[in-house]
């Protein structure tokens, strides 16, 4: 099963960034990301067309818990991101997932 998480539906009415760390609880938690990657065998994220930037600090939050549960490779295989403007999110999603992974980072308690 396959399941989809359209960031369109948790951005700020005419936002064209999705910036920090705080923004990314909400989302993590109102896209039930955590459940949806124990239910599903893969999540497509659609990125709005218009978005300009997703900054790490929100990656981070946001996908934090499914990056620990799956490891990096798993996570590339399993968690796919849907571009259909001119943002190209590999550089943003792979700084965030190494820090994700790193043991000392800006998440850590």
């Amino acid at each position: 099963m396959e399941a989809i998480i359209d960031l369109s539906n948790f951005r700020t009415p005419g936002s064209k960034v999705f910036t920090g760390r705080d923004r990314g609880i909400v989302v993590r938690n109102n896209s039930k990301i955590d459940e949806l990657i124990t239910n599903s065998n893969h999540i497509e994220i659609l990125v709005p067309e218009d978005i300009r930037s997703i900054n790490p600090s929100f990656l981070e939050e946001f996908l934090i818990n499914v990056v620990q549960k799956l490891g990096k490779a798993n996570f590339y295989k399993n968690v796919f991101f849907r571009t259909s403007g001119k943002y190209d999110i590999e550089e943003d999603l792979q700084e965030a997932v190494d820090s994700i992974l790193r043991e000392e980072n800006g998440l850590s308690k």
